[in-house]
This record gives structure tokens, sequence and C-alpha cells, in this order.
């Protein structure tokens, strides 16, 4: 909220414009706006300075996507904690934040109790394994080990997987997150996982593993597909 540093990134080529682009972007449903350094506004903590930022990036979050009534604004600073874990005497102006979505209503007054009210996504554990490969690693005394993000489905030790397009199947012999061996990993895991008779050169970046027993990837005619164009310098007709 400090004089000029709004107005910088709310800029054509500005963060806030780029976060919240790259943050829809990629697939970011929710969203929470801190409005910080509100200790450096001119007069310092103002209401119209915070009223002015809201309308502004409510505006643009709408042109991106998000419904502004869903989105909580809560004015903070987080060099002097105001509004962070408890409501500042500074800013006796603000009343709270509130949302409004279909899944219900909440509010609160500082910035925490926002976190707080972010709805946990559903993990949808109960579709077919899909785990795009990020990279592949061969690590000595272990194999090949290829690294990925699982999106749907479970990966587990013992899993005979199949590697689309190249169509190789291999066993999972073990499955680790953060150094740590996992039983199961879900969606949302970024798991490496250590598969038998497998070269590195065979795999690589793109390909995606299934389970080779459930509706394992394949082929497809067709497919529709979310285009998002971040910067285009002429007209797209």
């Amino acid at each position: 909220a400090g004089t000029g540093e709004f107005e910088a990134g709310i800029s054509k080529n500005g963060q806030t414009r780029e976060h919240a682009l790259l943050a829809f972007t990629l697939g970011v449903k929710q969203l929470i706006v801190g409005v910080n350094k509100m200790d450096s506004t001119e007069p310092p903590y103002s209401e119209s300075r915070f009223e002015e930022i809201k309308k502004e990036v409510s505006s643009y979050i709408k042109k991106i996507g998000y419904n502004p009534a869903a989105v909580a604004f809560v004015p903070i600073s987080g060099w002097h904690g105001d509004n962070m874990l408890e409501p500042s005497t500074k800013m006796p102006w603000f009343k709270g934040w509130a949302v409004e979505r279909k899944e219900g209503k909440a509010e609160g007054k500082c910035l925490i109790e926002a976190l707080d009210a972010i709805l946990p996504p559903a993990r949808p554990t109960d579709k077919p394994l899909r785990l795009p490969l990020q990279d592949v690693y061969k690590i000595g005394g272990i194999g090949t080990v290829p690294v990925g993000r699982v999106e749907t489905g479970i990966l587990k030790p013992g899993t005979i997987v199949v590697f689309a397009p190249a169509n190789i199947t291999t066993e999972v012999k073990s499955v680790e997150m953060h150094h740590e061996a996992l039983q199961e990993a879900v969606p949302g895991d970024n798991v490496g996982f250590n598969v038998k008779n497998v070269s590195v050169k065979e795999l690589r970046r793109g390909y995606v593993a299934g389970d080779s027993k459930n509706n394992p990837p394949k082929g497809a005619a067709d497919f529709t597909a979310q285009v998002i164009v971040l910067n285009h310098p002429g007209q797209i007709s």
C-alpha cells in the first residue's frame, strides 16, 4: 500500500497483475488479498488508500475470472504485525473481511483467520492414476527414479505402472516424498518412485504414469484444453 508501490504492482507489467493471473492460470481457485505496508501509507493506516486498492484489485481479478465476493481483502502491516494474528488498534475503521461462496460464508478480522477459512480441495483419489513426469533421475544404488506430482488416483509400492505414450510397463519398488518412504501417494503429492528394469534413457519428462490394471493413459483422438494467453503483442481475432 506504500505510495507508488501499489501503482507499480498494478501497472501493465506489474507483479500484482502477474501473480494474480499466474495463480488463476495454474488452477488456484481461492485467493486472499493482503494489502501490506499499511503503516507506510499517506497518512499511515489510511482507510481511503485501502479502499482504493481494494476497488482496483477487485476489478482486475474479476476480469481474470475470480469472484471478488469470495476473496478476503485484509489491510495488514507485516513489519508491525497489524491484523496478522490479532485485530490491530491502528485501523479502527476496518470492521473485518467477509466472503460469500456457494460452500458458505466466512468472516474475520485478521489474515490468519482468512487463511483458516480456505477450503481444502477435494483430492480425486477415486479416479484412475495419472502422474505426469517432471523429471527422471538415475540414483546410484537405487536405480531409475521418475519424479512427478500425482494428479489423480493413488500410487503405491507394488503397483504395476505403465508409462504413456512409450507403453513401458514395470513394477514400482518404492515411493518417496522428502526422502521418506510412503505407503501411498495421493493427488498433490510430489514424489519420486523407484522402478524395476527400466533405464533412464527410456523415460522422459512429459510421459504419464498410470496403473496398468485400471484405465491406463492412452492416446486420444481429441481433447478439450483451457488455453490462457499470458501476453500477446498483436490482436487475436
